[in-house]
């Protein structure tokens, strides 16, 4: 039988953050039963084992090591039927009726390929998780000032900091955190890119999704609390590299023509970037914790 929705975890050594995550998605029975699945990117911190204790009936698929976010939402995606498929790092809980809320807006809207639901921090603060797909001088602009000034002009437009979190509305993005896909816009697009190992994913998968001629939308009247890098902070270095190295991705593929002229000028600018980046990571971790002596 197939269920109106489905859901895909992808795990990397979540801990008991992936239970938690479970027992959300399963308690949340709002519109009806959810097809669940769990990719596993390899993990090794028992979080698997945990989670077959108190869940011994859920569906893992093993990835066939740490593969990445986009492959292992096309495995999980793969294995269900559902014509609404939600994909979920593993470390968020959702708020109990959210898949009526979001399910009630594909029904909706016929033309409705993808939807985030309102995402919030631990301590009840919104995380701006639904954007605009940002210009290069935006992008440029965030990038060498949202290190240090996060309310910047160039930042908050980008990240839409004056919209009101209570309103739905169309955006061009949402983040992959928790992002609601309807099959047949999936399958126009050819799912998730898998080039992609984690970061930019999300902002590439929406804009294809436009660009097929689906819509893009924020639904606040679904909910998730998230926690926020579980498994990205363990390797910190190596994720703002791989956040870089996304972004490079990302930039060839829309400064093409005669826009190619300035690829050398972003790769020296997303390399500068990395490093500035590495070295306010490094800056507030002294911070956080001086050295003592």
């Amino acid at each position: 039988m197939t269920r109106a929705w489905a859901a895909v975890i992808v795990n990397y050594e979540a801990g008991p953050l992936l239970t938690e995550c479970v027992r959300s998605i399963v308690a949340d029975t709002s519109a009806g039963e959810v097809e669940l699945i769990i990719v596993d990117n390899g993990s090794h911190d028992g979080s698997i084992e945990a989670l077959q204790t108190g869940f011994p009936d859920v569906h893992v698929i093993s990835s066939p090591g740490n593969v990445g976010y986009a492959r292992a939402a096309n495995l999980g995606i793969a294995a269900t039927r559902s014509p609404v498929v939600a994909v979920f790092n593993s470390d968020l809980t959702i708020e109990r009726g959210t898949a009526k809320a979001m399910l009630a807006r594909f029904d909706d809207e016929t033309r409705l390929g993808a939807a985030g639901p309102r995402i919030r921090n631990l301590d009840g603060s919104d995380y701006p998780s639904a954007r605009k797909s940002p210009s290069v001088p935006i992008a440029v602009a965030h990038g060498l000032f949202g290190l240090w000034w996060p309310a910047n002009p160039f930042t908050a437009r980008y990240r839409e900091l004056d919209a009101d979190p209570a309103q739905a509305r169309s955006v061009d993005w949402v983040s992959g955190a928790a992002i609601w896909l309807r099959r047949a816009a999936l399958d126009a697009v050819g799912g998730w890119d898998e080039r992609y190992f984690m970061y930019m994913e999300d902002l590439d998968l929406c804009r294809r999704i436009r660009s097929a001629g689906f819509d893009v939308a924020y639904e606040p009247a679904g909910g998730v609390t998230h926690v926020q890098g579980a498994s990205t902070s363990q390797h910190p270095y190596r994720m703002l590299a791989q956040h870089h190295r996304s972004a490079w991705r990302f930039a060839r593929g829309r400064l093409t023509g005669a826009a190619a002229v300035f690829l050398p000028f972003a790769a020296l600018y997303l390399l500068a970037r990395c490093g500035l980046a590495m070295a306010h990571h490094a800056w507030h971790a002294v911070r956080a914790d001086p050295p003592r002596g």
